[in-house]
């Protein structure tokens, strides 16, 4: 990597990060002024972990240090304008939902609709790699277009599954960026194109990690739901854009992943709307195994780590081995909590 490539993924990493954090006191004032508060006493939500009453809105901030930097660092192509116009619908419902809650299936619905606009704007999954052969698999134009739209939804939606706990989701988020930036930066060589996925993917990295001193505990401000969709939105779009290398944003993910497919299976096993939320989400569960707050989300951000530098140094074959090993894991962890943790368990009161 030359000095030049070096110096702009720094600079918009420090640009994107500034800004958020900058702009975060403005945003928690208006989200005050405007009532976009978090109040559980006022606002019952089953998947709540906080106490006391917290401004949300921060998907706000994240979106303002996203839009600054791109704005100024990368030269706007369709994809781009695409994801900032995507962007820019997620994070307005989600200060209405912010606001008050606005019903789960219209909030799929408005995701459909973001995701449409990215796909048509030419972000698509042309091919991957087969996982068992090492082969390529090559999709048509339609279905590369459905692989991509239904990859970048399931993403929009399970990452707000995993953002219950402050600083959760921005660390993981943040980290999952930066590793796709850096599988995007392995083929700048020869294509100069993933040169701005790169350092489109490290202004993603650069905003969340500027948004963490405000989430991590104790959280002055929430990322919303529009923070959390946001964080899907751009996640999905970029394991699309680093030459369709899904199967490393499968594995950086692989605890939001897990998490998501077992909650959805329990969810359909009783019967229950697949977008109601509950408590039965791995945060909720170590949480009711005496884990502080810091500690859950430092596990999440250590766990992201090693699966990214995991992802980047294995083959496809390796990759599914190591999601197969990593669902083992949780899994075995999850059993842990829930049959022999009570008999142990010491509550970490001050959930720090």
């Amino acid at each position: 990597m030359d000095y030049s490539l070096a110096s702009a993924i720094f600079t918009a990493c420090t640009v994107s990060a500034l800004t958020t954090w900058a702009v975060t006191p403005a945003v928690i004032e208006l989200a005050r002024k405007w009532k976009l508060i978090d109040d559980p006493r006022k606002r019952y939500h089953p998947a709540h972990t906080h106490t006391g009453k917290i401004p949300r809105a921060g998907g706000l901030a994240i979106f303002i240090g996203i839009l600054l930097a791109t704005l100024v660092l990368i030269p706007l192509s369709s994809v781009y304008v695409s994801a900032l116009l995507a962007s820019t619908i997620l994070v307005a419902v989600g200060l209405l939902d912010d606001r008050r809650d606005v019903n789960p299936y219209l909030r799929l619905l408005v995701n459909a609709a973001a995701v449409f606009i990215v796909i048509l704007f030419g972000t698509r999954v042309p091919f991957i790699t087969n996982p068992i052969t090492g082969g390529t698999i090559v999709f048509s134009d339609l279905l590369s277009k459905l692989v991509a739209f239904v990859w970048i939804l399931w993403t929009v939606n399970i990452i707000g599954w995993s953002s219950g706990v402050d600083g959760q989701m921005p660390g993981f988020v943040a980290i999952s960026a930066a590793v796709l930036g850096l599988l995007s930066l392995r083929y700048s060589v020869t294509d100069p194109k993933q040169v701005s996925v790169t350092i489109f993917a490290f202004i993603v990295a650069g905003a969340f990690t500027g948004f963490i001193p405000w989430n991590f505990y104790p959280q002055k401000i929430m990322p919303g739901y529009g923070g959390k969709t946001l964080a899907g939105l751009l996640l999905g779009m970029l394991g699309v854009l680093s030459y369709g290398k899904l199967g490393t944003a499968l594995l950086v993910l692989g605890i939001p992943t897990i998490d998501a497919i077992s909650i959805l299976i329990r969810r359909f096993a009783k019967h229950k709307s697949p977008v109601r939320p509950d408590r039965e989400h791995l945060h909720h569960k170590l949480l009711e195994a005496g884990w502080g707050r810091r500690r859950i989300a430092l596990f999440y951000w250590g766990v992201s780590a090693i699966l990214g530098v995991v992802a980047l140094t294995v083959t496809s074959q390796q990759k599914l081995f190591a999601f197969l090993l990593i669902t083992v894991g949780i899994g075995g962890l999850l059993l842990w909590i829930n049959f022999f943790s009570r008999f142990s368990k010491r509550q970490d009161l001050d959930s720090g």
